[in-house]
């Protein structure tokens, strides 16, 4: 069989995998497609950088336009990331009839409608199966084999470098700053490490995901988003007194009234007894709940080079053979066209520490608040005595907006000293 062509753009840390497995296991790749793959040629930044495989000289090129544009070039393996000049050579490889693999989440959850409408003008694949947690096989599950069903909710950790930093918080008490240093060191976390502390990694995905799941457009912009970094070794000390752990959720789910999606990212408290709550270290898991299937648990490696390839090999493979077979995997599915709404209207519980004066009538006042803003208590106690005194209430699920109300309604009454500290709740209702 003549081979298919593969142009690969990027030869970083994941590139340089996708390289060694084509290598590695061009035999079994062949076979499982039915033709055998040849690189066509690697596009980088710079020539002379030393490079984690031996590459042929003669493939590198600076010029990733010409090498998309080559007429051979039947598939084009996009992990370069960021928007530009990604975005627009997939739009020129898609344009042109090649199938495209990405991995780039932030492209993606950012202007995934220009790829998609690329490819369905171009008769061309569109594979992202790499962009959303690794080598854990999760998107295609939810845009084929949940086809048929309907999909409620997705709820996953989906960084690893955060949940490293929260695991190291949880197990040896280490603050923030010091669980943060360690995943450093370890290359579990950046230098600048904004995008995953801050949650920016995570709500790409979690764009994307909703956008699977609920057949509707869903960009970064419609995510809400907080980080970590405000996460102390107090809060993580406290939660694991109350049989809780804290992680860093990707939430995606459908309002009740189901004419709606809600999508966010931030800390929670799960507790112990959750599935969730035992992924440590840099492992990443997703909870998909539908609707005939019930819920599934899709778990493994999150993040890395040999991972991260795996999963570009995968889609690799799927849209060669569907270039043999003249054909092409689903399209975009956006026929529910499902609004996000605004987390003030996303029904939440919330764990809340107060440090409060210790005198009579306190819990009274405090209630009254809670009860004003039409937030329920579900427990409540009191922890030290003088000015070590502090309320912790947990709430019964209420709208975000109310929640945020109490909140300050809370900061402004004299006998509150200061809101300690607020976190939400998830997996025990």
């Amino acid at each position: 069989m003549k081979p298919l062509k593969v142009a690969l753009l990027g030869c970083g840390v994941v590139g340089s995998q996708v390289i060694r497995l084509m290598h590695e296991q061009a035999g079994d790749l062949a076979a499982r497609i039915g033709a055998p793959l040849e690189l066509a040629g690697v596009a980088v930044r710079r020539m002379g950088r030393k490079r984690d495989i031996d590459v042929d000289p003669a493939l590198l090129t600076t010029d990733a336009e010409s090498l998309v544009a080559r007429d051979d070039v039947d598939i084009v393996i996009e992990v370069i990331g960021g928007i530009e000049p990604a975005r627009t050579l997939i739009v020129s490889a898609l344009s042109k009839g090649k199938s495209v693999v990405t991995a780039n989440k932030a492209l993606l959850a950012e202007d995934g409608a220009t790829l998609h409408e690329a490819a369905r003008a171009g008769d061309g694949d569109l594979y992202f199966e790499a962009s959303v947690a690794g080598a854990i096989p999760l998107l295609r599950p939810l845009r084929e084999s949940l086809a048929g069903d309907h999909v409620k909710r997705v709820l996953g950790i989906v960084n690893g470098t955060t949940n490293y930093i929260l695991d190291k918080m949880d197990t040896t008490g280490a603050s923030f700053t010091d669980a943060l240093e360690e995943a450093q060191t370890l290359g579990y976390a950046e230098a600048d490490p904004t995008a995953d502390v801050e949650g920016f990694d995570a709500a790409a995905k979690a764009a994307i995901l909703a956008g699977l799941a609920f057949h509707s457009r869903v960009t970064a912009a419609d995510v809400h988003r907080e980080g970590i970094t405000e996460i102390t070794a107090t809060d993580v000390a406290s939660a694991k007194a109350m049989g809780y752990v804290i992680k860093l959720l990707a939430i995606c789910a459908r309002s009740d009234d189901g004419r709606s999606v809600g999508v966010r990212v931030h800390p929670a408290m799960i507790p112990r007894t959750h599935p969730l709550a035992g992924v440590r270290e840099a492992y990443n898991a997703v909870f998909v709940e539908a609707e005939s299937a019930g819920q599934l648990m899709f778990y493994g490696k999150g993040a890395g080079g040999a991972p991260t390839a795996s999963a570009v090999l995968g889609d690799l493979v799927a849209v060669a053979r569907n270039r043999l077979a003249g054909t092409h995997g689903p399209e975009e599915s956006t026929y529910a066209d499902l609004a996000v709404h605004p987390m003030g209207e996303t029904v939440t519980r919330c764990h809340v520490a107060l440090d409060v004066a210790d005198k009579p009538g306190v819990l009274a006042r405090v209630a009254e608040l809670f009860a004003k803003h039409d937030v329920s208590i579900q427990t409540v106690r009191q922890e030290g005595h003088g000015d070590d005194a502090q309320l912790v209430i947990v709430t019964h699920r209420a709208t975000d907006a109310a929640l945020s109300a109490t909140m300050e309604g809370l900061r402004e009454l004299d006998i509150v000293r200061a809101v300690a500290s607020v976190m939400r709740v998830e997996g025990d209702d």
